[in-house]
């Protein structure tokens, strides 16, 4: 049994932080069988252009299976080069009858192999994302729907502020996952792009059938074929960890906003438990932890300084670079699968929340009508002007908070206010059902223009 170090590969934690599917993808049998996916498409390719026998391309064909591997061999050879793909070749070309293996990785480099292969890898990454971050976006859209109409107070500098609906904070984030999602299908465009150039790019171990191999190989593979090398300018790379991050980031402002509505003093919302006892304390029995929002911002963190260093890989010298491509090889895996981690988590999180509309509504009315001295003032400020308006609410909630009275009341008895507004006509204004602007109307508008 191999030891396990990280918490994606660890017995017990692999599935809190990562995901089974999204670590088969950047598993050691899946890249090396990625590695013989190009070899074997740069072969077929080879064979139908006439640049190598026909009989070579089917030889090799045949082989480009990882079960073929001595993966023993494979790692003392890797240890010893400094590169796998070399030792994959060596072992291809020796399984290969009659010498047929010689014509294998033909006008290629080392390079070739491991980015189209890594491109490979993201396709399948990605649509592991996709089909999690569609559905977070499913969950976000039926509790937009479900409390499109539920008054909650909204909070700045985690103070009160003025009334809205949690259908409207829930559209707040599904706005954002969906602008995800849009950018998502904008870069799998620029990144899903194979590389084959050779030496420095240029092809010229290959002449004039160079670019015909490549567009063949690619068309095999079912890439895009590059304009030009991207052997060491590494944007596409560098894009998928930062809109990765940017995922994460959205999932942790979630998972934040969670945490905070689930404290006692809220209580406006909760992880669902999974039949009990998700979140419990060791030693406080009534005690209900947020347990996948903390393992959101956990994995998020992560994504966010991994993402850092595939932009530093980015500063790599020349046409083939020294020690920056290598940071690709640590961070990238790790990124995807941590945010595999996280989208499961919000998955979880989001699909069962469980939401307290009377507890809303109780916090809502906390303040006895102080969340609501904006629409005062917005309705005395045409009567007396905006500041004088704001000036003469902020000191009557001063002295509120001191224990002077009701806000009601002062109010009532302001001889300025009242020529304006009598008591009646005060207590509607300071009811906070009936200061949610355009909360629904915007909820509508998320939801109208959600694709898919």
């Amino acid at each position: 049994m191999q030891p396990n170090g990280t918490t994606i590969d660890s017995s017990i934690y692999c599935d809190i932080f990562s995901t089974s599917g999204m670590r088969e993808v950047w598993s050691d049998q899946t890249r090396i069988q990625r590695y013989l996916d190009v070899e074997k498409a740069l072969a077929v390719a080879q064979g139908r252009l006439g640049v190598i026998p026909s009989e070579a391309a089917d030889e090799i064909a045949r082989h480009c299976n990882v079960a073929e591997m001595d993966f023993e061999k494979l790692k003392s050879a890797t240890e010893h080069i400094g590169y796998p793909v070399l030792p994959v070749v060596q072992q291809l070309t020796t399984v290969c009858k009659s010498g047929l293996g010689q014509w294998c990785h033909w006008g290629a480099t080392t390079q070739d192999i491991t980015d189209t292969a890594t491109v490979l890898q993201i396709r399948s990454a990605l649509l592991l994302i996709e089909r999690d971050l569609k559905a977070v976006v499913q969950s976000l859209t039926g509790l937009a729907r479900k409390y499109r109409d539920t008054p909650m107070a909204g909070r700045s500098n985690l103070q009160q502020a003025v009334p809205l609906t949690f259908g409207y904070k829930a559209a707040v984030w599904l706005a954002g996952v969906l602008r995800q999602v849009e950018r998502l299908d904008q870069m799998k465009a620029r990144i899903l792009m194979g590389e084959f150039g050779g030496a420095v790019g240029t092809l010229a171990s290959l002449g004039e059938k160079g670019l015909a191999v490549q567009q063949a190989m690619m068309e095999e593979l079912g890439l895009s074929q590059p304009p030009i090398a991207w052997h060491t300018v590494r944007d596409t790379i560098a894009e998928v960890g930062c809109f990765l991050a940017i995922l994460c980031g959205l999932l942790d402002k979630i998972a934040s906003d969670v945490k905070i509505m689930m404290m006692t003093e809220l209580n406006e919302v909760q992880e669902p438990n999974g039949g009990g006892g998700r979140g419990a304390s060791s030693t406080m029995p009534q005690k209900r932890n947020p347990i996948s929002c903390a393992y959101i911002t956990a994995c998020s963190s992560l994504v966010r300084q991994h993402a850092a260093a595939l932009l530093n890989a980015m500063n790599a010298d020349f046409e083939r670079a020294t020690g920056t491509w290598e940071i690709e090889w640590l961070a990238l895996p790790e990124i995807f699968c941590f945010t595999a981690g996280g989208l499961a988590q919000a998955k979880v999180m989001l699909g069962g929340l469980v939401v307290h509309p009377d507890n809303m509504i109780r916090n809502l009315r906390l303040t006895d009508g102080l969340v609501n001295t904006e629409a005062v003032m917005m309705a005395l400020a045409p009567k007396m002007g905006r500041e004088k308006a704001h000036d003469k609410i902020s000191a009557i909630c001063i002295a509120v908070s001191q224990g002077k009275g009701r806000l009601i009341d002062l109010l009532t008895e302001d001889p300025a206010i009242s020529e304006v507004f009598d008591r009646q006509a005060l207590e509607r204004l300071l009811n906070p059902t009936n200061y949610l602007g355009n909360s629904s109307a915007m909820v509508d508008r998320v939801l109208d223009g959600r694709k898919g």
